[in-house]
């Protein structure tokens, strides 16, 4: 029986992939996707492989970005997540059938692949290797047919089995070495790569498809999985010798250039595992078509370009584009922030007027520490740095906080060239990551901002992406992605920022910092609630983001006007996994026994500042439970915002309280406004659940 290591090096224990408990056949685990996930994640809880908890919520995140249901009757819900301890699949024969979004119906078989954060690549072979055999006929049809769990688990154990699928695991590729006999015709060759966003289920599945789909086509078809585990990389030779390419990926190509003048067909890993056959034929009517779009290494997954087989329209592209900005500069604003925020805890919050590495100071030159307080040691609590100082201590605390905030303002600095630069490249691959930055830079040079910081990553993006449509030599197609892009598309972006669209942008964010400012009274109230309102919106999604985005890059600002805002998106932020925690307590018997375990977690999640805590409960039940949180952020956002609480910190939560100003009022004010939103949201889905039977909103729905 195929295992897998509990633990890394240096064990010998080791577990199977599935046990008969971990199967369930003709099961009633309810009547949506969320109450199957949670039933089946709570079916690997009860092992001990996992958190039931944690791995629910993870596998209901997965299901937020793309379905999992894959046609035929098939489901499979999956995630890699730090609450598994034990590489994991369960099985439910499910009866009735669910919806899990496939085209064709609901699924009566469902696999919950539950993948530890630590897996290695043993780990990922094996369930690479049951993905692929949810592509084969007679595998499903022996799940179906089975009487007993452990037909089940013989079927996967076969599937999985090392020395029985390696000589078929890559049965086209094999091929790839062997010359053509003399006077036989060349057969065409296909190089394709798939990924997903998670590398272990769609990923694979996709890869076998194309691969059954080029053995019916009577041609070589070498597929590459970009999956979790190692990645077995294409030959180049292979790839130099290939008519045409294959891109079946939601996220980003690697090494994209390696196929630079290669026709492309691109597209999701759904499309190549429900229609394989037709991106076949779609790859080699590319082949023979010298007009077919070519690869120039540029264009990410993410972000597919317009033809050659993609499926994503402009705006979704754009979408996912500046998605991937905010994402890849969320980590310098956190490293940057809360480093600010502990420069400010230990060298007090006037440390900003000697932002270098000498800015310690005196005792005397403390500006808000009198001559008197230093002498007699009373300080007021203003700092770690000033009660040392005022105690005798010397001033090392007071350097140490210095030092801090140099470090947190040389992070902060990358803000705006990081959104910039990663923008360009969801857009445009690496070529368009320096043209970005240096945009970026630029920017940020010319006081633009980060709306100039937006403007010149999609400008980075759309000219580089453009230049790499150009039809050249191939010869010369190697140097694009490498020289030739990113030099005239650096010059470009520069040339449009200090020649033309500088000057407008860094005025537009003058006037919106102006704006922001001079805000006062009931104009303050409103935007808390449009704020409020953004945060529990989507929890963690587009709009999320981009109130979390407006309220992070006016940080660098420094205002007070600034600050506030920053503290009313974190509050609201904090709304609707706290509400969900507490209705969850309150109201016991409205929740399932899996939510009250997602509510437990979500107090922490929420205290976190981790919007996304609320998800499990959102997926379940939209209806009720996204109207009720915005109220709640509604009512935080509103109150933050009139009590005046100022934030220094971009994350958090609870545990960033010595960042907020005025002190201490700041604290008083941050929870009540908290605790206020946290209530009126749970009575607030506590009311709709009551009042309105689910029933009623499955109808609706």
């Amino acid at each position: 029986m195929p295992t897998v290591p509990t633990q890394r090096e240096g064990t010998t224990l080791s577990e199977p992939l599935i046990t008969s408990e971990l199967v369930l056949l003709d099961a009633d685990l309810g009547s949506t996707k969320t109450e199957v996930i949670n039933a089946m994640a709570a079916l690997v809880g009860k092992t001990g492989r996992a958190d039931a908890a944690g791995l629910a919520a993870d596998a209901l995140a997965r299901e937020e970005k793309a379905v999992t249901g894959l046609g035929g009757g098939i489901a499979i819900p999956h995630c890699r997540s730090a609450a598994v301890h034990t590489n994991t699949l369960a099985f439910a024969r499910l009866s009735p059938k669910v919806e899990f979004g496939a085209a064709d119906g609901p699924a009566d078989l469902a696999f919950m692949i539950a993948a530890s954060e630590g897996s290695d690549d043993a780990h990922l072979t094996l369930l690479a290797m049951l993905a692929r055999s949810l592509m084969r006929s007679e595998f499903l049809e022996g799940l179906r047919s089975a009487t007993t769990p452990q037909q089940i688990v013989d079927l996967v154990n076969q599937a999985t089995a090392p020395e029985e699928r390696a000589p078929a695991a890559a049965p086209v590729a094999a091929a790839a070495s062997v010359a053509p006999i003399a006077g036989e015709a060349k057969k065409k060759l296909i190089v394709a790569v798939t990924s997903c966003p998670t590398g272990i289920a769609h990923t694979f599945m996709a890869a076998d498809g194309l691969e059954q789909a080029g053995k019916s086509a009577g041609i070589e078809l070498i597929v590459e999985p970009q999956g979790s585990g190692k990645i077995e990389w294409l030959d180049a030779a292979d790839i130099a010798r290939a008519d045409a390419a294959i891109f079946a990926a939601d996220v980003p190509v690697r090494e994209r250039e390696r196929f630079a003048g290669l026709p492309v067909i691109e597209g999701s890993v759904k499309r190549a595992i429900n229609e394989p056959t037709k991106m076949v034929a779609e790859a080699l009517a590319a082949a023979d078509n010298p007009n077919a779009r070519k690869v120039a290494g540029t264009a990410g997954a993410s972000a597919a370009s317009a033809g050659g087989g993609s499926q994503l329209s402009v705006g979704k592209r754009v979408q996912q584009a500046l998605m991937t900005g905010v994402s890849y500069m969320i980590p310098f604003v956190a490293a940057g922030g809360l480093l600010l925020a502990l420069g400010f805890l230990f060298g007090g919050f006037d440390i900003a007027l000697s932002p270098g590495v000498n800015g310690a100071r005196t005792c005397a030159q403390l500006t808000w520490l009198t001559a008197d307080a230093c002498q007699a040691g009373i300080t007021g609590g203003k700092s770690i740095g000033a009660l040392a100082i005022a105690a005798g201590w010397g001033s090392g605390i007071n350097y140490l906080g210095a030092v801090l905030f140099a470090i947190g303002g040389a992070a902060f600095g990358f803000l705006v060239p990081a959104l910039s630069g990663y923008i360009a490249y969801a857009l445009a691959g690496r070529p368009g990551i320096a043209p970005g930055f240096v945009g970026g830079a630029i920017s940020v040079t010319l006081g633009a901002g980060f709306i100039g910081g937006l403007i010149t990553g999609l400008l980075a993006g759309v000219i580089a992406l453009w230049i790499s449509g150009f039809k050249v030599k191939r010869w010369l197609a190697g140097l694009m992605p490498v020289v030739i892009i990113p030099l005239v598309v650096t010059a470009i972006v520069g040339g449009l920022m200090y020649f033309l669209l500088g000057q407008p942008l860094a005025n537009l964010t003058k006037a919106m910092q102006d704006g922001l400012t001079s805000m006062s009274g009931t104009s303050v109230v409103l935007l808390g609630i449009v704020l409020g309102l953004m945060m529990c919106f989507d929890l963690g999604g587009p709009v999320n983001k981009a109130a979390y985005l407006f309220a992070t890059a006016g940080l660098s600002a420094a205002t007070a006007a600034n600050f506030n805002v920053m503290a009313a998106v974190m509050a609201a932020g904090m709304v609707p996994p706290l509400a969900m925690a507490l209705a969850t307590v309150v109201r016991k018997k409205l929740f399932t026994e899996v939510e009250r375990e997602n509510g437990a977690a979500a107090w922490l999640l929420g205290a976190s500042f981790i919007s996304e805590g609320a998800i499990p409960f959102a997926a379940g039940d939209p209806l009720r439970v996204i109207p009720s949180m915005m109220v709640g952020g509604a009512v935080t956002g509103a109150l933050s915002m009139a009590l005046g609480v100022g934030l220094r910190a971009p994350h958090g939560g609870i545990f960033v309280l010595f960042a907020f100003q005025p002190l201490p009022f700041a604290i008083f004010g941050f929870l009540i406004s908290l605790v206020a939103g946290v209530v009126v949201a749970a009575a607030a889905v506590i009311t709709m659940k009551t009042a309105w039977p689910k029933k009623e909103v499955a109808a609706i729905a």
